[in-house]
């Protein structure tokens, strides 16, 4: 159960972070699981946030859920009922990515994941959360959020490299209006932040890594304006409980 404050802060500020939603085992085990991942290894992509020269992001992008482990955490009650609690409705999964910014591996330029999907549904009751598996920090190039900027409202959005960067001039009235904040997690803790957020992140220029996994999510009553993004869809999750994660998690290690 979130606190008032706890949804207050959300509301207001457009992110939340939840200390040790996983334990030291589960996050130990999820992150042994991406290690010895030989699949996960495959289908790593490089992104080039940049237009010119820069250090690529690695990550794995999954649009369906599987019979994986990471799909198994991201349907876990532990993630999901406290976004069921800040937006007082049951969600739906859209997708999720294992983000794997080892060192001299890039960041994200300012952006909102709504202005990503503006054009597939058609409300910003859209979430995502990041789940710690190494400790992030400044140094390491943790998340970083302009406290307050949902309440802007979606901004366009531009191509830069591989990914698409909100409107560089409101993103220069954003930084001298609004607080940046740096969301240094401890594994196993959570970040949860609004689809209309400006966040970015910088480069990892330290000698350790910063693996999370990130996934985002609508409310169950947001209208989904293209019939193929209705497709990838999940239905309304039924949140899992821990014994049946653990289990998932189990045959993962033992494959």
């Amino acid at each position: 159960m979130l606190s008032k404050e706890q949804h207050e802060d959300f509301k207001q500020n457009g992110y939340l972070i939840v200390e040790n939603v996983l334990d030291k085992a589960a996050v130990k085990q999820i992150r042994l699981t991406a290690e010895r991942d030989a699949q996960l290894a495959k289908n790593v992509q490089i992104n080039k946030n940049y237009e010119e020269e820069g250090v690529g992001t690695k990550l794995v992008y999954k649009d369906r859920l599987g019979d994986d482990a990471y799909s198994a955490y991201v349907r876990s009650r532990r993630l999901i009922e406290p976004m069921e609690e800040l937006f007082n409705e049951k969600m739906r999964h859209y997708y999720h990515l294992q983000m794997l910014k080892d060192p001299n591996t890039g960041g994200w330029q300012w952006h909102q994941d709504y202005g990503y999907h503006y054009k597939e549904f058609f409300y910003p009751n859209f979430v995502s959360l990041m789940l710690a598996l190494d400790p992030c920090t400044r140094d390491n190039g943790c998340l970083r959020v302009l406290r307050g900027s949902h309440h802007i409202g979606r901004l366009e959005h531009q191509e830069c490299g591989s990914q698409l960067m909100a409107d560089p001039e409101r993103i220069e009235w954003a930084t001298r209006e609004l607080e940046e904040v740096h969301c240094e997690l401890s594994p196993g803790s959570v970040l949860y932040f609004h689809g209309n957020i400006l966040h970015a992140s910088d480069p990892n220029h330290s000698s350790l890594p910063r693996w999370s996994i990130v996934a985002a999510y609508v409310t169950a009553s947001n209208t989904c304006v293209l019939p193929e993004v209705e497709e990838k869809l999940s239905p309304v999750l039924d949140p899992w409980d821990d014994k049946k994660i653990a289990m998932i998690t189990q045959n993962n290690l033992s494959d």
